[in-house]
């Protein structure tokens, strides 16, 4: 684009602003709704299935569609994360409601092995503190992008001591301190990815598409950190049946 003058190129500049400003409240209100609706569509799936005997025992006593659904999980997030630029939005946005609503069956136990008034409060515990570390990484002026690399890092030394203690050590001890660790850590992605969001979604000219999906992925970020925080917190807090 070629500009005659000093004047057209700052006013371009000043639309330009303008357009960012406008387009990023946009994008962030979409990020935490369809954050809220995968919550309530995992809620509803994880009741539903806990209050239909045969489809929990489907789920739980046929190894093939346990797995199955596991891997499903896998996919879908993978699918996502990596295809964004290639999915069109409906498509991604299929996918994200496909793995709340598998995640929420697989997530139906909860109510079978802790009490409904242990559940409830642990998902308000978990409310708050999710709602304090996102508003922590909305406005702190830190770079978090250093503490992120070391929380990941972490998050991968907790699922391999996860698999250990699941197949070998078997101690309800060390699923304690694990639960702990886990709690750390998500607090911690919760504050870094609610950063990165920002930082992505500032950067966006409009709120079209292409940027709608880039919020649907951070969506998707905060979701796991929510989920994941309040399942660590419900092994810590939670009253078993």
């Amino acid at each position: 684009m070629n500009y005659n003058n000093d004047y057209e190129l700052s006013e371009y500049a000043q639309e330009r602003q303008w357009d960012v400003s406008a387009a990023f409240p946009v994008l962030m209100r979409k990020v935490y709704v369809w954050m809220t609706l995968a919550l309530v569509i995992t809620g509803i799936t994880a009741y539903g299935v806990a209050n239909s005997p045969g489809v929990l025992q489907a789920i739980y006593t046929n190894q093939i569609l346990f797995w199955g659904l596991i891997i499903a999980e896998f996919a879908l997030v993978i699918g996502v994360s990596a295809a964004i630029n290639k999915l069109s939005l409906p498509v991604a946005t299929l996918m994200f409601v496909a793995y709340s609503v598998i995640n929420g069956a697989l997530l139906s136990y909860i109510f079978l092995a802790y009490t409904s008034s242990s559940i409830a409060t642990v998902f308000f515990i978990t409310a708050g503190t999710f709602a304090a570390m996102a508003i922590v990484g909305y406005t702190t002026k830190t770079d978090l992008s250093s503490m992120g690399k070391y929380l990941l890092m972490a998050l991968i030394g907790i699922i391999i001591a996860t698999l250990v203690n699941v197949f070998f050590v078997k101690s309800t001890g060390f699923d304690l301190i694990i639960s702990y660790a886990g709690v750390l850590i998500f607090v911690g992605l919760t504050a870094y990815d609610s950063q990165k969001i920002k930082q992505m979604l500032m950067q966006a000219p409009d709120a079209g598409e292409q940027a709608q999906k880039y919020a649907l992925l951070g969506a998707l970020s905060l979701y796991l950190d929510f989920i994941n925080l309040f399942i660590y917190l419900l092994r810590i807090f939670g009253k078993r049946e």
